[in-house]
């Protein structure tokens, strides 16, 4: 049973007032086992003629729990919280009272024990109204709580009608967050100030070689807030899991994410990328700054309850700045039928936006008809969103592979299959000789089957990048995909790496600041502009930009990430803060990295190489040609080419060039290789890779 409403209502009936089975004075929070509590306030406010809203007594027979208790809190107006230690730990009470706080309905807490508060809830209720109620004292404070309700109720009619007479239309007149509030948050803090030209030099401040060296993380004021956001955009929330279980996440993230990418095709709408939709995803954030963090005008948002073959989706689409519901749904259907409910809900917010739609009459759907297909490419999707590990990539792959087998016409199924195969090899889980065939395989056929499908012409580069160092074709297929969605987030990305490897740095930041645009909250875009201003010799903006990158995915992992900043720092010509840096990450180095931490070996060895200590940058040279796990060409040819042993460098760059080592990408702006970039056949080396003419 649901926590909020508990079990056990006794209170009598009350009447709906103005016709409806929701509209109340006030909202009765509780967690279930303060029923008895819950009941007895709700009985002593409506002898008060206060009218109360409280579950299960005012759920109507065959209405879906929760769809109920959303609804009674929008339609009430004022949201009483008997507030004890079961209800600081439920879940349930912390989404009412942020759907609560999203609709600036006044919050007063009715405080039955002492017991701590988590941050999430203590950020919503922090600016609220408390109520002693401890020591069973609850009804010497109903009187208080009564006048309180009063109160607050006289408040919002006058705030209503102040705003009535001081706004045009359309205008609303939110409070603005306490200080408090946006400390509590900071996370959400750094990501509002991330909006859509949020990439420029003006963002990421100059620093002096002091702040190379320390590289403190980014503040939020060293990028600007955007303007009003167009009137055409809308970002799709997570949807939320209603079922009895609680175990058809996967599907409820699906139906976001399907409608994330069906609405991304309709011209002229801005929709933010799934990665920055579903970056607020359990965090305490209402829609208000939702909304002004990924720079939108409308929020969609739903639920989906399934149940067997049963299925019934909840949807409203809400205009941010008024806080109007455009409309709202609800869709019960068949399982067969949820590519049809797709399909019906992006029509809706086409026809609420009023955007014209030009050749295609509706949004196209997910790609398969089979919804047995359908239902494993979720959950490969869902695993695949979070993996970190060996098992998570090879469940991916098993669901697919099944996926496939009910459909081997989808075309979507087979990119996923591919980027995650080629995902596992490049993290270190199987040999990359045991899944390229495989990988490049199923590229081919997504392509065969939808050569319109922007996905699938990346995923193709991707192979033809990392596998056969074939920079122009690989070019091509990005070209493709950008020609068919030009705000394709993953796509401008790719340009904009492309262009940092061939020297282009005014085409790249252009590039990512696109993708940033389309997905402001997408920490791996910052890794992408970290690399683009690291090859850049932005060295201050780089690691800034790479801070941004932590600050959004603090648990980030991955050896060439977490040494970045010693890259950066040997770069700049700060070896032993490099030596440094490599030291303090050694615990956030996972153990999937390779026995031999390749990339630590490398660094070390260049650290030493410039700090004069011959042996030990000698020990570490001779661990990178002793390494039999993987070809290191590429590596050894960097630290000769760092100790200015220019021949010996090269000998190991043909070798890389030979075995298709993809280190060989960015050698044309590599910073580390400058040694050698002026030697004649440095130039016949880039001509041979694509990466000059």
């Amino acid at each position: 049973m649901p926590e909020s409403g508990g079990t056990n209502g006794q209170a009598q009936e009350s009447p709906s007032p103005e016709g409806s089975p929701w509209v109340r004075d006030v909202f009765i929070s509780y967690a279930s086992q303060d029923a008895a509590v819950a009941n007895s306030v709700v009985e002593a406010l409506e002898q008060h003629s206060i009218t109360c809203w409280i579950a299960p007594r005012d759920v109507i027979a065959g209405e879906f729990y929760a769809d109920a208790i959303v609804h009674a809190i929008d339609a009430s107006r004022v949201l009483v919280l008997i507030l004890s230690q079961h209800a600081s730990a439920s879940p349930h009470i912390l989404r009412e009272v942020e759907r609560a706080s999203a609709k600036h309905h006044p919050v007063i807490s009715l405080r039955i024990h002492q017991a701590p508060l988590p941050s999430g809830l203590e950020y919503f209720l922090n600016t609220s109204q408390w109520l002693d109620a401890n020591n069973g004292e609850v009804t010497r404070a109903l009187p208080k709580l009564i006048e309180a309700i009063r109160r607050a109720q006289q408040s919002g009619s006058a705030r209503t009608a102040t705003s009535t007479a001081a706004l045009p239309p359309n205008k609303s007149s939110s409070p603005p967050h306490k200080a408090k509030s946006l400390i509590t948050i900071i996370s959400v803090l750094l990501i509002g100030a991330v909006l859509a030209l949020a990439v420029d030099k003006v963002w990421l401040s100059k620093h002096t070689e002091d702040a190379v060296k320390n590289a403190a993380p980014l503040s939020a004021p060293t990028m600007p807030i955007a303007s009003a956001a167009p009137e055409k955009s809308v970002a799709v929330l997570p949807f939320v899991d209603m079922s009895e279980k609680k175990d058809q996440e996967y599907f409820s993230d699906g139906m976001s994410e399907e409608l994330i990418d069906m609405l991304t095709k309709i011209p002229d709408l801005r929709v933010p990328a799934r990665t920055s939709s579903f970056y607020f995803k359990g965090k305490p954030t209402n829609i208000a700054e939702i909304a002004k963090a990924l720079g939108v005008a409308y929020v969609l948002e739903g639920s989906v309850r399934k149940s067997g073959k049963a299925l019934r989706v909840t949807t409203q689409l809400i205009r941010v700045d008024t806080g109007y519901h455009l409309w709202s749904e609800t869709y019960d259907r068949q399982l067969d039928d949820v590519f049809k409910v797709q399909d019906d809900i992006a029509r809706e917010v086409v026809k609420a936006l009023k955007i014209s739609l030009v050749g295609e009459s509706r949004p196209l759907s997910a790609g398969t008809e089979n919804v047995g297909a359908y239902s494993l490419y979720l959950q490969a999707r869902a695993i695949y969103q979070h993996a970190n590990g060996r098992e998570d990539y090879a469940n991916v792959v098993d669901y697919l592979r099944k996926a496939l087998e009910l459909d081997p016409q989808f075309s979507n199924a087979w990119v996923l299959l591919s980027v995650a195969l080629s995902a596992q090899a490049e993290d270190g889980f199987v040999a990359a000789n045991q899944v390229q065939g495989e990988a490049r395989a199923a590229s081919q056929q997504a392509l065969k089957l939808n050569p319109r499908l922007p996905d699938a012409h990346i995923a193709a580069a991707r192979i033809l990048l990392v596998d056969d160092l074939d920079v122009r074709g690989a070019e091509l297929q990005v070209r493709q995909a950008i020609e068919l969605d030009p705000n394709n987030s993953w796509a401008l990305s790719y340009v904009a790496v492309q262009a940092s490897r061939m020297g282009e740095y005014d085409k790249a930041m252009e590039a990512i600041k696109k993708s940033i645009t389309q997905d402001p909250v997408n920490p791996y875009r910052y890794q992408d502009l970290s690399g683009i201003l690291y090859y850049g010799r932005k060295y201050p903006e780089s690691l800034a930009a790479y801070r941004k990158m932590l600050d959004l995915n603090p648990g980030i992992t991955g050896e060439d990430i977490r040494l970045f900043k010693a890259q950066v720092l040997l770069a700049s010509g700060n070896p032993q803060a490099a030596l440094e840096e490599i030291d303090g990450e050694k615990a956030n180095i996972t153990e999937n990295s390779s026995s031999l931490a390749t990339g630590t070996v490398l660094l070390r060895a260049l650290a030493y190489d410039d700090l004069g200590r011959n042996a030990e940058a000698d020990t570490q040279l001779a661990a990178l040609k002793n390494d039999r796990s993987t070809d290191r060409s590429f590596d050894i040819a960097l630290v000769y080419s760092n100790r200015g042993k220019i021949d010996e460098a090269f000998e190991w760059f043909d070798k890389a060039y030979r075995l298709r080592d993809n280190g060989l990408i960015y050698l044309r702006v590599d910073p580390l290789l400058k040694n050698v970039q002026s030697d004649r056949r440095f130039s016949q080396l880039l001509h041979k890779l694509g990466l000059q003419d």
